[in-house]
């Protein structure tokens, strides 16, 4: 049995890991650069271990120095959180040869999960829907044009070895394509040592719909409801839900079947996400399984009430899952905003610095992840997001009015963050009428609508201020009536106000 967990991680998540291991009375141990000395998962970890410089590649990306501290320091397992290692294959092979517990699937599952053109020829034969698109890996770029002609533009040109809206390009025609592969396999040979690339069928207004899934050694494997993704923006998810307003039951058995058919399909063992696109007329395809968990696991666990680190530490357990499908109940709604430390107004340019201080947003229903504290800093070295907030209700509206509740209640100094646009989202007419799609900012023109809403907010504060003027005037003038002899020092105050 597990009894100690080095988290191979920072941040958030690190911190939602060792609160875990706490509740279940299991060390852990904490890994920081030289960035995250002061970081709150460093003081809340039984053990901590210093690993290197704030460049990740050489702290929380070295692999060794990882091992090293995790075998050094007596750890049975390694959770590897979401980003970093968690989806490096090689990585955790490494860990199964070192005979540490790597909670998550398999080398071998990963790898095939990593592989968008392995994975989906698996897919296809397993008789689960992927996306029109090549068979095979491109072999040059009139390859990719003979493809994309026989499907149509517009087209995406993918990398196998993307991830998280990375290497996807959008091309519209013959002369776009051959520019973008050109691009596209000179960024694959610098990253991997080789080009890898498939072209697949652009689907237009989408929707981005993933089902967590879970399956134990033993064979029992179970789907833990949708997740509805689809407000992005470059591919990156900001906002998150369950139930998917476009999710009915009968949806939800169907391709939560599919799910857990692509979760036996590559022999995929702990928890994980099935992806898929759903297009306006109600297919769905198939398009990756994250072999991690992921950012907005939280949405998950407040409508299912399941601890999904907990489910996860029980499954590298070698125990079953505890529950049937059948025993799983979907209650209410749950909405995640992702606070990224990003200047909305400046194209989500980085915002990073000292926070001098943090008002975290709390109250029924609340919930944030996070490692902000009062004094705390965010680095330029890590990825923006700073919290999870999450709230639940037992409709989406009652869901929505305390997300917006707690986006208001919700203060960072120091950084610019991306609340403001939140706070546009949740008030706009097609969120509250679920009409979502991936190219939801672009297609409502909601940062034109978050420029509006600021000017109302300015004008609103200067009207605020000029009857405030007007008040203090008004008074002003009082006194000068009722003390003549201070009508000089009265109406240089007035002129002022």
């Amino acid at each position: 049995m597990i009894e100690k967990i080095l988290i191979a991680n920072r941040g958030e998540i690190a911190l939602r890991v060792i609160k875990t291991c706490k509740i279940l009375g299991i060390k852990s141990v904490a890994v920081y650069s030289d960035e995250d000395v002061n970081s709150l998962h460093v003081k809340n970890a039984t053990e901590s271990y210093h690993i290197g410089e704030a460049s990740p590649a050489q702290s929380y990306l070295n692999q060794d120095k990882i091992i090293e501290v995790a075998l050094a320091s007596g750890a049975d397992a390694l959770h590897p959180g979401y980003g970093f290692l968690s989806e490096n294959a090689d990585f955790t092979i490494l860990c199964e040869k070192k005979k540490i517990n790597f909670i998550g699937p398999s080398g071998k599952a990963m790898h095939l999960c990593g592989d968008k053109m392995k994975c989906k020829a698996v897919m296809e034969k397993a008789n689960v829907p992927t996306v029109p698109g090549s068979s095979d890996l491109v072999k040059d770029v009139d390859d990719a044009v003979k493809i994309a002609s026989k499907i149509g533009y517009p087209v995406l040109l993918k990398s196998v070895f993307g991830g998280g809206g990375r290497g996807i390009r959008l091309v519209n025609n013959d002369n776009e394509l051959r520019e973008a592969f050109e691009a596209a396999t000179g960024e694959s040979m610098a990253a991997f040592g080789k080009s890898a690339l498939l072209v697949e069928k652009f689907l237009q207004k989408i929707r981005h719909i993933e089902f967590q899934i879970g399956r134990d050694s033993h064979g029992n494997a179970v789907h833990i409801f949708e997740r509805e993704c689809s407000i992005q923006r470059r591919n990156q998810k900001l906002i998150e839900m369950s139930p998917s307003p476009v999710v009915d039951q009968k949806i939800r058995d169907k391709i939560g079947e599919l799910a857990i058919k692509a979760a036996i399909a590559v022999d995929y063992e702990n928890l994980g996400t099935a992806e898929f696109l759903r297009i306006d007329d109600g297919s769905f395809y198939f398009i990756e399984i994250n072999a991690r968990l992921q950012v907005e696991h939280p949405v998950t666990e407040l409508v299912s009430g399941l601890d999904l680190v907990k489910l996860q530490i029980d499954i590298a357990n070698g125990e079953e899952i505890p529950f049937k499908q059948k025993d799983l109940v979907l209650n209410g709604c749950a909405i995640e905003c992702r606070i990224n430390a990003e200047d909305t107004f400046l194209d989500f340019a980085p915002s990073t610095g000292p926070v001098p201080d943090v008002k975290i947003p709390s109250g029924p229903g609340v919930r944030v992840d996070t490692y902000l504290y009062p004094g705390c800093s965010v680095s330029s070295f890590y990825d923006s997001l700073m919290a999870k907030l999450v709230t639940w209700g037992e409709t989406f509206d009652e869901s929505r009015r305390r997300m917006r509740t707690a986006l208001n209640d919700f203060y960072i100094e120091g950084v610019e963050t991306s609340i403001p646009l939140y706070k546009t989202i949740l008030e706009s007419k097609e969120f509250i009428e679920g009409k979502l799609s991936t190219d939801f900012l672009k297609r409502y023109k909601i940062l034109d609508r978050l420029k509006d809403d600021l000017k109302k907010e300015i004008l609103s504060k200067s009207d605020v201020a000029l009857a405030a003027a007007v008040i203090h005037s008004e008074y002003l003038k009082s006194r000068v009536k009722s003390s003549p002899g201070q009508n000089i020092r009265w109406k240089a105050q007035m002129d002022r106000a």
